[in-house]
């Protein structure tokens, strides 16, 4: 290995990201760095190994096809360097890392963490709130809830609960609402980022063709939820975000239709790996809670 003396490190590092991910801004957002010191590292790792690795193009740098072979490998390196700084921090049994949503930790989690506690005292847990996937292989992340169909690269996923939505409204709203189309007759509270629409809910409670108007747009549905828990309007909610205020009575479920998404909660591990006792154990107490979820 006497070669690798001849390069520097985070040259191969900026190397490797900027083949992989075909830019240089992708690869410093990665890398948690500007984008000039990517390309200075670059610069200097062709210069060490004397022959460029990149063709320069307006949509992004694209690898020589002599390169091609040693950025696989060095993919392949630094894949088996990042497994083994995780096996050297998976000393402690007593903390479990988890990443979540943030809407996931603030609605559903938050709640319920007393629970888990009394179950298991001698766990600790460390809870990551990001909308970002979580880096399963390269950090210390033990385990991930993500929304979605399941089809992540890289992890297992083993479903938790499917996804079904339904309107929730305030109390007060709740009195005029004696049919399903009495809906249309509230102004809606938009999650603007969602992957569904009102219309998937409209269908399945026969309103086909049916429109319901617009009062606010969040880009954030815990916020839709807190301005539907003031008298806002109506929203289009999911189990784990509304069920806590239900339980509490600042929100009411109308009628009992439900859509499926054709999503779910997801519990997201490394690929092929064994779970340690911590990380089942906070699944089968998690698959435990949602059970309890309206």
């Amino acid at each position: 290995m006497k070669t690798l003396n001849t390069l520097h490190l985070n040259g191969l590092r900026a190397l490797e990201a900027v083949g992989r991910l075909g830019s240089l801004q992708a690869a410093a957002d990665e890398m948690g760095v500007t984008i000039g010191a990517v390309s200075q590292q670059v610069i200097k790792a062709e210069a060490q190994l004397g022959q460029p690795v990149f063709q320069r193009l307006p949509k992004g740098m694209v690898p020589l096809a002599v390169a091609r072979p040693m950025l696989a490998r060095l993919t392949e390196g630094f894949h088996a360097l990042s497994q083994a700084v995780v096996l050297g921090r998976q000393t402690d049994e007593t903390l479990l890392t988890i990443s979540v949503a943030p809407v996931f930790a603030a609605r559903f989690l938050v709640h319920r963490l007393d629970r888990f506690s009394e179950r298991h005292p001698e766990i600790r847990l460390r809870i990551e709130a990001t909308t970002a996937l979580a880096d399963l292989h390269g950090g210390d992340i033990d385990l991930g809830i993500r929304v979605g169909r399941g089809t992540w690269s890289g992890v297992d996923a083993e479903l938790l609960m499917e996804q079904r939505v339904f309107p929730v409204v305030a109390p007060s709203l709740a009195e005029s609402l004696n049919e399903p189309a009495d809906i249309l007759n509230l102004p809606a509270i938009i999650d603007g980022p969602s992957l569904f629409s009102w219309e998937i809910w409209l269908n399945e409670a026969g309103l086909n063709g049916s429109q319901i108007a617009t009062r606010h747009v969040f880009n954030d549905a815990s916020l839709c939820l807190d301005a539907t828990i003031a008298g806002q309007g109506v929203m289009l909610a999911w189990q784990t975000l509304a069920g806590y205020a239900l339980e509490q009575g600042r929100l009411v479920k109308p009628f009992p239709i439900e859509a499926r998404t054709g999503m779910g909660h997801y519990l997201v591990t490394r690929a092929g790996s064994r779970l340690p006792a911590k990380v089942r154990a906070f699944r089968d107490w998690l698959r435990a809670e949602m059970l309890t979820v309206d």
